[in-house]
């Protein structure tokens, strides 16, 4: 199913953008996980719009209930219902757009595919679909530190081609991550990333960016060959994002200008278990994590929906000039960062699962 992910740590989602509540079903959690609301409001609220000026104004408190799966703090091993109430709606802040596809966006595409569209906001290709996941995974990262030691860490690399660099892939963690509104542990670059988005704003525009995500404590031995491999289920699951373009593991794009006796990893003996003396695999080879640190990239285009007037055409053909009212992200990266860290977290959630049943 289009909105469902998983095979042991399964996850649906639920919600469009202004109806009346957003949510996810998590069916396949371990029983007796230590759980409320408060855990998975952390990520909520790191994700949640109007968090500074570099964000939607849209103001939603984000606030999640669990309708089911838990009593007295403890996970049941039943069917968990995540949901979270859409309050600050405004339908119709988008009326001159029911007639007129936004450029980029998925307005076109779910008429095409669906006959009809949500009139309002993106449907389910806008970010408050996201809310589901991010509920979803901070469940799915509770049991990974809880049972694994598995530690995840998303942060800004790169907007508008101004690029982070000197990030400690080893050290860096949320509360330096989260010092900046930015989200980039680089402060010097982080202003200056600030300072661009803002212009954009401004402007009426929007501009993309990177985000890395590095996670720490995973053993050797999870994915699976050939089809879910590793990289391939964490490729899915980015890209299925909204906004995101682009992919990339380790040494990514970059490893193709070396050659093999630079890239490969040689192995070294360190406190009775192999090791790598370097991690240009990205902590996976052929499919499989080896015990280091996996860091990987996502790209994310500029938001679609800008203030800026823009030529284009009605669902008629009509020539039209669009200029897009309503309230959105001039970069979605910020807000971004946590829902990648919840993402990667479902994936490994359901990895670890898999395994676990190979063991028994």
């Amino acid at each position: 199913m289009s909105s469902s992910t998983g095979t042991l740590f399964r996850v649906s989602t639920f919600g469009e953008s202004h109806c009346k509540a957003v949510g996810a079903i998590v069916d396949g959690c371990p029983s007796q996980i230590a759980l409320c609301e408060k855990d998975i409001q952390v990520q909520l609220d790191r994700r949640r719009p109007g968090q500074s000026d570099l964000a939607t104004p849209r103001q939603e408190l984000d606030s999640v209930a669990i309708m089911s799966g838990v009593e007295n703090g403890k996970t049941l091993g039943t069917p968990i219902c995540l949901m979270v109430m859409n309050k600050d709606q405004r339908p119709g802040d988008y009326s001159e757009m029911i007639e007129i596809p936004r450029p980029s966006h998925a307005d076109f595409t779910y008429m095409a595919k669906y006959g009809i569209k949500a009139s309002s906001g993106g449907g389910r290709s806008s970010a408050r679909e996201t809310i589901g996941r991010v509920a979803a995974g901070a469940i799915a990262e509770k049991f990974l530190k809880e049972t694994c030691g598995v530690e995840i860490v998303a942060f800004v690399s790169s907007v508008g081609g101004i690029n982070a660099s000197g990030v400690d892939y080893h050290t860096v963690n949320r509360k330096v991550v989260d010092e900046t509104i930015i989200r980039c542990p680089d402060s010097a670059v982080a202003s200056k990333m600030i300072d661009l988005v803002r212009e954009v704003r401004d402007d009426q525009d929007s501009v993309g960016g990177i985000v890395t995500c590095v996670i720490r404590g995973v053993p050797a031995g999870w994915g699976e060959p050939v089809f879910d491999k590793m990289e391939a289920r964490l490729a899915q699951a980015m890209l299925s994002l909204p906004a995101t373009k682009g992919f990339e593991i380790g040494s990514g794009f970059a490893g193709t200008a070396l050659r093999g006796s630079q890239h490969n990893d040689p192995f070294t003996w360190d406190n009775g278990q192999l090791r790598t003396l370097s991690n240009n695999s990205g902590g996976v080879q052929g499919g499989i994590t080896n015990g280091e640190t996996i860091a990987f990239r996502i790209a994310f285009k500029p938001p679609a929906t800008i203030g800026k007037s823009q030529k284009t055409v009605d669902f008629n053909g009509k020539q039209t000039v669009l200029e897009a009212k309503g309230r959105h992200d001039p970069c979605v990266v910020p807000r971004a960062v946590p829902i990648v860290e919840s993402m990667a977290a479902l994936v490994l959630a359901d990895c670890a699962l898999i395994q676990k049943a190979y063991q028994q």
